[in-house]
């Protein structure tokens, strides 16, 4: 029988780590007097269906998937660390955080790098170049928000449960022993990771603005908008071909930006993160039915 490949994604959470598998999603979390706290669950229509595997529309679901999960998750880990891990969470308020989410990178991160760039129009009088200025005040933005917010406490541990999760995953894809001597041994950096997303956007939105010319102001501000599930789409197709190729030297050039892009994004997480992060992994291989030894045929969307 061949063998089926699974793919795992994940976050990092506050004191902890979500791992979503092909059909089950599970968070562990690390409680206040040091025990691990777990939710599982099974998961279903657009975020299993298959719908989801449609080329290009799985982008678009796989933001929102990002979106939602993870509020969701980020909330339970909160109300872990608060000791009221048993606090339900209204659909309601993950909805509305979500959309709000998309509203605060719809305006700060595609309409606001246009409007700065919109009045080089006539002093330039290049479309292209810029475009350009504009993907490069997109990625000033992204640079200086993932570097300001990880000089945080709080989410520098973060970043460590987000490095200890890729490290988890690499020890997946090699087969080795999912325990905390193992798993060290393995980088922080993941070519799928979202942070390479993240990169990934820049340089397609770049791209895309570029082929619809120099229209009106407001016209530009509106496409922006309108096209992030375009863009999005793009870069998720973009980063799973290059993972899927990434021992090709070239796809390697590729993706090095990506990588070192998340040395802002990750730290080197302790033995006490990792075996979070593993718990949680764990968790998820036992709901899908996938046992440790057959590790190696599992890929990682860290």
């Amino acid at each position: 029988m061949a063998e089926q490949t699974l793919y795992y994604g994940g976050q990092a959470l506050i004191e902890g780590v979500m791992i979503r598998g092909p059909s089950s999603v599970a968070i562990a979390c690390r409680r206040p007097d040091g025990d691990i706290a777990v939710r599982r669950e099974a998961l279903g229509g657009l975020y299993s269906g298959a719908i989801r595997r449609i080329p290009f529309l799985r982008g678009v679901i796989v933001l929102w998937e990002t979106l939602a999960l993870g509020m969701r998750a980020l909330l339970f880990s909160s109300n872990v660390a608060m000791g009221e891990e048993d606090k339900e969470i209204s659909p309601l308020s993950i909805l509305a955080m979500g959309l709000t989410s998309l509203a605060l990178v719809a305006v700060l991160f595609f309409a606001g790098p246009v409007l700065l760039a919109g009045w080089l129009d006539d002093v330039i009088g290049n479309s292209l170049v810029v475009v350009i200025i504009e993907g490069l005040i997109r990625l000033a933005i992204l640079l200086a928000y993932v570097g300001f917010i990880g000089l945080i406490p709080d989410i520098k541990r973060v970043y460590a449960y987000h490095g200890a999760e890729h490290k988890c995953i690499h020890a997946l894809e090699a087969g080795d022993p999912l325990e905390p001597a193992a798993v060290q041994r393995h980088p922080t950096a993941h070519v799928r990771c979202g942070t390479s997303f993240l990169l990934t956007v820049v340089v397609v939105s770049v791209v895309v603005f570029a082929a619809l010319g120099s229209p009106e102001l407001w016209l530009r501000v509106v496409s922006r908008i309108a096209l992030i599930p375009v863009i999005a789409s793009l870069a998720y197709e973009l980063i799973r071909l290059g993972g899927r190729f990434y021992t090709n030297p070239v796809a390697r050039i590729f993706m090095w930006p990506n990588l070192a892009l998340q040395t802002l994004t990750t730290r080197q997480p302790d033995d006490a993160q990792v075996e979070v992060a593993l718990r949680a992994l764990r968790e998820v291989m036992e709901a899908e039915g996938v046992s440790a030894p057959e590790a190696g045929t599992a890929k990682g969307e860290a």
